[in-house]
């Protein structure tokens, strides 16, 4: 799976082993310069010129130098190269591929882990794979080279150091193991501190809301803390490692020295060669060192690797065909769909209708039908219980329940958000099953206002326009009015221009949930879907949404999701939901009649709103009076009560087609 993130960056990482060779054999020719000048040359007079000109060897010293310099920084620059290459490639893997994975995916994993594998352990694997990997090359070069050499000059000696290889690697072998243990639980740790950060500054509003700072900074300091902990126990381990590795490694060395001046006064080794054989082991004590460094890091690496494997081999939503597609013989034959007795095309349109679309073309095209759908997001827990029902296209479909009862899931199945489990059950939108049209398409096509819109941390004209980016200000402005949010912006000092805070703090919740359906709008979908999306603003405002809705998109299915009875009674069909089962369908007046669970929160609610627009009545009676006992003429004096004006409200914008 790794070697695919190395595209681009092969040659970059070919040329990075090259240099470091390069780089190896050079340095290796140092110590053969001066061996050849204090025994041939200083010590011998078999190289007379040589002798009465010693910068040439001094120059020579020095062009290798620059040399071995010159390669060196060869080999940094294409590290570099190649490091950078392979991070950029496996987070670019990693975020497309985030944005693949299934709703059931990211409910499992928490944000600020996903974070920290996408960032964090990426970097510890482009440094042990770019970085220590390459080390590895010119560590196993050196030491074949180093001994090559050494042999050449003393078998004694040379297998005396032999004898420090093993020591070193079984040590670090052990230590290995230790630190990758506890690597694992420090690494999930700063997952799980990441989190806490993530949720602080996205949760900030609700934070400030209860007072709970001091309780988000003590959760935050407990986590801090077990995470220095964890941290400490590695760094001390770490150390524990790298002194014992160095007390051996200063033995090897001291050894080497002590016996080979022993081999150099009894003659079994020049003045030249001990030096030479001392730089040689000198130099071979970090790069086998290291290797022992590599191991650990190694465990590291492999603790990352897993953690960032374990994201890439989620499976992806189903882009074509779903696997639970099933045969939809029995709910269309022949891509057909019976509407009315009549059988009607099924065809699916690459792009989103158009205002200036036939109305033909679209009734054919964006009937939704479920048809016994069940649904559970937990095994044996079931959210949705045989659900059937139909939406005609151009037709606002009502959909009333309480909390839990499966209003919402409907619309996550509706967009594949989750995938219907049951074979049985079968969603399908211009009698084309829903798991046969790709998902870029599908949703492109499905517009959706959610309960807690979520804003970017951008201008208001970019939020609106991330439906489509290459919408022009006129487009922009005029579903915000639709949307009843224009005379709220242009009283922004700077307008479409205002910057919103992260996830749009600085807005209102009716301001957000006002821009959410403008961006909806401007997409232009022919199926729309409401998610309780007007619970944050007022009546009178939800009214005159409604009906600007019902003018604008008077060809599109709509799907109102909501707690308010007003916002739904002007649906042309209404579906009451009760956990996760259809409790009643019908228009407002056949449900009103029918005395159930519709009538009685249209009893309790309506209830409701006229004591509350009697106390606003009351206020501004009151109001008028203390005007007119100041002087005030232009106030006029009436004791017409709210709760009449509200019934009157009510009634034109059901009369005028409200949704």
């Amino acid at each position: 799976m790794i070697v695919r993130f190395f595209e681009g960056s092969k040659k970059y990482f070919a040329a990075a082993i090259i240099t470091s060779l390069a780089t190896t054999v050079l340095n290796s020719l140092t110590p053969q310069i001066f061996r050849f000048s204090i025994d041939s040359v200083l010590g011998g007079s078999k190289y007379a010129y040589l002798s009465e000109h010693l910068w040439i060897l001094a120059l020579l010293l020095v062009a290798v130098a620059i040399l071995s310099g010159l390669s060196q920084y060869a080999c940094r620059a294409n590290t570099a190269l190649a490091g950078e290459n392979f991070a950029k490639n496996m987070r670019d893997a990693l975020f497309v591929h985030v944005q693949k994975l299934p709703m059931s995916w990211h409910d499992k994993n928490q944000t600020g882990d996903i974070i920290q594998r996408c960032t964090s352990d990426v970097e510890v694997i482009r440094n042990f794979v770019v970085t220590q990997l390459l080390e590895v090359f010119r560590t196993v070069f050196l030491i074949v080279t180093s001994f090559t050499m050494m042999l050449s000059m003393n078998v004694k000696l040379s297998l005396i150091v032999l004898l420090f290889v093993p020591v070193v690697v079984l040590y670090s072998a052990i230590f290995y193991r230790l630190i990758a243990k506890r690597f694992v639980v420090a690494d999930e740790a700063e997952g799980e501190l990441s989190t806490v950060v993530q949720e602080n500054a996205t949760g900030v509003r609700v934070v400030r809301a209860f007072g709970r700072e001091q309780f988000e900074m003590d959760r935050f300091c407990e986590k801090n803390e077990h995470f220095a902990k964890l941290w400490i126990r590695l760094g001390t381990l770490s150390g524990m490692y790298w002194g014992v590795g160095d007390l051996i490694t200063g033995l090897q060395v001291v050894t080497v020295i002590v016996l080979g001046a022993v081999e150099a006064v009894h003659g079994n080794i020049s003045v030249g060669e001990f030096i030479a054989f001392a730089s040689y082991n000198t130099t071979l004590v970090w790069p086998i060192r290291g290797l022992g460094r590599i191991l650990s890091d190694m465990s590291k690496a492999g603790v990352s690797f897993e953690r960032v494997d374990y994201i890439i081999r989620a499976e992806e939503e189903t882009y074509g065909l779903s696997k639970e597609a099933g045969d939809t013989k029995k709910h269309a034959k022949d891509g057909q769909i019976m509407r009315g007795g009549a059988a009607v095309s099924s065809r699916w349109p690459d792009e989103p209708y158009k205002e200036n679309q036939k109305t033909d073309d679209i009734e054919e095209q964006f009937d939704i039908t479920f048809s016994h759908v069940n649904f559970g997001y937990e095994e044996g827990k079931e959210v949705l219980s045989d659900i059937t029902f139909r939406i005609p296209q151009g037709c606002t479909f009502g959909i009333l329940g309480g909390t839990g009862s499966g209003k919402s899931t409907i619309v996550q199945l509706l967009t594949r958000l989750y995938e219907v489990g049951d074979g049985r059950g079968c969603i399908m939108i211009g009698g084309q099953d829903i798991r046969k049209i790709p998902l870029e398409k599908l949703r492109s096509n499905v517009g959706m206002v959610l309960q807690e819109p979520f804003l970017y941390s951008r201008t208001i004209r970019e939020n609106i326009a991330a439906a489509r980016p290459d919408a022009s200000f006129e487009e922009i402005r005029r579903v915000a009015k639709i949307a009843c949010i224009d005379d709220a912006i242009m009283n922004f000092p700077d307008g479409y221009d205002t910057l919103v805070g992260e996830r749009g703090v600085t807005l209102s919740g009716g301001q957000r949930q006002r821009v959410a359906i403008a961006r909806m709008l401007l997409q232009k979908a022919p199926v729309m879907v409401f998610d309780d999306s007007l619970s944050a603003v007022d009546s009178q405002t939800d009214s005159l949404i409604r009906k600007a809705l019902k003018e604008h998109m008077k060809d599109a299915a709509v799907i109102l999701i909501s707690h308010r009875v007003t916002t739904l009674m002007g649906a042309d069909q209404i579906m009451v939901l009760n956990h996760g089962k259809i409790e009643e369908m019908g228009t407002h007046q056949e449900l009103i009649q029918n005395h159930g669970i519709y009538r009685r929160i249209y009893d309790i609610q309506m209830s409701q709103d006229d004591r509350e627009s009697m106390h606003t009545g009351m206020k501004r009676i009151s109001s008028n009076r203390e005007s007119m006992l100041e002087g005030d003429a232009s106030v006029p004096d009436t004791s017409t009560p709210d709760i009449r004006i509200y019934a009157e409200n009510e009634k034109g914008v059901t009369e005028n087609g409200g949704i």
